[in-house]
Formats: structure tokens, C-alpha cells, sequence
């Protein structure tokens, strides 16, 4: 079987109280379906945790509307670190995350009322960014796709922003392994919608991947098309964004794939030069989730995180789980069957 990229899985955030920034997402922009609350070590992150287990408390969250979810970390035995130096646009790793939008006007006037920080125009009527109270920079897209409708005008996550040092190199690894095969823009210059950013007056390229058609099982439908954003700095060397930090600190720590045939891509991703750095082999649990998951890095050291869903709880009470083991790997699960997710809401 050949690997297949189902969608984006979730955006993992570094924080220092998971509990509320969960509150603060579930309330202002419907991330209201709690899939699991979980408190364990970290044992096999240790390559990225200076050696030592960290013990964390992870909460994954999703939004109905479609996308992927917010995977929330917090360490319990350590005050997680800031960068020491302001993070700049471009700079190596996840620069901002994509929320996708039905309508962007109306969004961008109720998070205007939350007395937030640094909410840009909205640019050429797609999209505009703002930072959370916590400082993470969050661009919201126009994009009409939906898995089920709801009150809340935003959905769930669409991609990420990522910085780049060689757009060349970091183009084959996203195209190649993780199939963006679609360049839906290539530009460099000044950009009227960075100029608002933190160093976001340099000169930059920057390039929007997406996917072409291609096959999707399981949660695919849910989480529905991604994009990935690729930004260079032309005339500034930026530096890593969790430089002489760890794994779990404060800001975005991953991208997270849902997959299926983890050893294919295991085998692809070691003749591409990019080999798992973390494999959990078998399944592993996660509460009441469980599944395979492996690590490898982009050119930079920005951390992909690649998850084979073996369990997902549905209704937890009843013990109705869904098994994706035992089902074709390119038949989406049933909306209906998806739906019942909505047990999990948190109001």
C-alpha cells in the first residue's frame, strides 16, 4: 500500500496553562471538541527535551466546521521558556498557524471587539492575521470548504506558515514526502500584508503549496484540504525560532499528519536524507486515542509530526470506538459516524 497524507492532524502549542488557553480557543474561535485531556511522560521526545523526560499535560481539541485540531501541551514539572529574542517573520520553524474562515469580515470584527494585539488589515479580501493573548501569530483564511456548519465563523486549522533558509530544498522535502504538489504562488518582494509583523518589512519569497486531488481515508473529510506556506528571508539571516530551547517550550512546536502506512513513509523518508528521529513502532496510548507516531525533520530542524490513528473515542460512556485498523485505508469514515464527536463538545 502507498502512504497516504489524510490531512493535517493538529498544530501542537507549547504553553504554560494549557487548561486556559484551551478555554480561550474553545470560546472565541469553536475549538469546543475535546478529544482527549491526557498527563503522561514524554518518554520517546527525549532527542528533543535536552536528554530528560518531561512529564506534560496534552489536550487535543477540534472544531466541526473542519480542519485540524490544536494539540495543547503544558510541561507539569517545568516553567516552559520564551525565545530570548523576539521572534522575526522568516525565521526557522512554524512562523504563524491557518485557521480556516467562511467569512473573514465578519471574524475579523469579533475578534476586533476582544481588545486583541496586532490584527492586520485584511488583505486582497483572503485573509488577515492577528496574535493570541499568548503571542502566537494566527493568519485567518477565506476558504469556503466546511465538514458541517455551525455558529462559530471560523473553522478549524488549514496549514502553517513556515520559515525557510533555501526555498529550493525545503520545496522538494514538502512536495516530495508530504505531497504539496500544487504551487498555487511564488513571489518575492516587500508585502503590504507582512508590514505589520515583527521584521515583516524585509524582503521576502514566499511560496503557497496545496494538494492536487489524491486519496483520503479515515478523518480526511474532517479535517478536509491544507495548504502549507513556505517564507524566506532574502536580505536577513534568520535564525531557528527554538533556538537553545526544547520541545514543549512556549509557541508552536509541530505539524502533525495524519497517515496511513507509517512504514512506507518510514522507508520514503530515509531516502529522501530525512529519516524518523522518533518512531514509536507499535501503538501507543494516549488516554483514550491511540495510534503509531513518528517524528522526522524539515531541511531546518521544524518538526513534522507524522500520526497513524489506530482508536479514537466516539462515545466514551458507551465504549464506541472507532477502529481505523480494520477499515479501507482510502474509504473516509461516515459523516454520521464523525458527527457523534459532538458528545465531547465542551460548552
Amino acid at each position: 500500500m502507498a502512504k497516504i497524507i489524510n490531512g493535517i492532524q493538529q498544530i501542537g502549542m507549547g504553553t504554560a496553562d494549557a487548561k486556559k488557553v484551551f478555554d480561550w480557543y474553545q470560546k472565541y474561535l469553536g475549538f469546543d471538541i475535546l478529544i482527549f485531556e491526557d498527563v503522561a511522560p514524554a518518554s520517546l521526545m527525549t532527542r528533543y527535551t535536552a536528554g530528560t523526560v518531561q512529564n506534560r499535560l496534552a489536550l487535543l481539541a477540534l472544531n466541526m466546521v473542519g480542519g485540524g485540531g490544536l494539540e495543547i501541551w503544558q510541561f507539569k514539572d517545568r516553567t516552559p521558556k520564551s525565545s530570548e529574542q523576539s521572534q522575526q517573520l522568516g525565521d526557522l520553524g512554524i512562523n504563524a498557524m491557518k485557521i480556516r474562515s467562511r467569512n473573514i469580515i465578519e471574524i475579523r470584527e469579533h475578534l476586533s471587539g476582544l481588545s486583541l494585539n496586532d490584527i492586520t488589515s485584511i488583505s486582497d479580501e483572503s485573509h488577515f492575521f492577528f496574535t493570541d493573548p499568548w503571542r502566537n501569530w494566527v493568519q485567518i483564511v477565506q476558504e469556503e470548504y466546511s465538514f458541517t456548519f455551525s455558529k462559530f465563523l471560523s473553522g478549524g486549522v488549514l496549514g502553517a506558515l513556515i520559515g525557510v533558509s533555501n526555498m529550493e530544498v525545503s520545496l522538494n522535502f514538502y512536495q516530495t514526502l508530504l505531497g504539496y504538489d500544487s504551487i498555487e504562488s511564488d513571489r518575492s518582494g516587500v508585502f503590504d500584508d507582512f508590514k505589520d509583523m515583527p521584521g515583516g518589512k524585509r524582503t521576502f519569497r514566499r511560496v503557497l503549496l496545496k494538494h492536487c486531488e489524491r486519496p483520503i481515508g479515515g478523518f480526511g473529510e474532517l479535517y478536509g484540504p491544507s495548504q502549507i506556506e513556505l517564507v524566506q528571508s532574502l536580505d536577513h539571516s534568520s535564525p531557528p525560532i527554538f533556538k537553545d530551547r526544547i520541545w514543549g517550550d512556549l509557541g508552536y512546536i509541530h505539524l502533525c499528519f495524519d497517515v496511513r502506512d507509517m512504514d512506507a513513509l518510514r522507508n520514503e523518508a530515509k531516502n529522501l536524507d530525512h529519516p524518523f528521529t522518533v518512531d514509536s513502532a507499535d501503538s501507543f496510548d494516549m488516554g483514550d486515542a491511540a495510534g503509531r507516531f513518528a517524528y522526522i525533520e524539515d531541511p531546518d530542524g521544524t518538526l513534522i509530526e507524522l500520526v497513524e490513528t489506530h482508536k479514537v473515542p466516539i462515545f466514551k460512556r458507551l465504549g464506541i470506538y472507532i477502529d481505523l485498523i480494520k477499515r479501507h485505508p482510502e474509504k473516509p469514515l461516515p459523516k454520521w459516524l464523525v458527527k457523534m464527536m459532538r458528545v465531547h463538545r465542551v460548552r
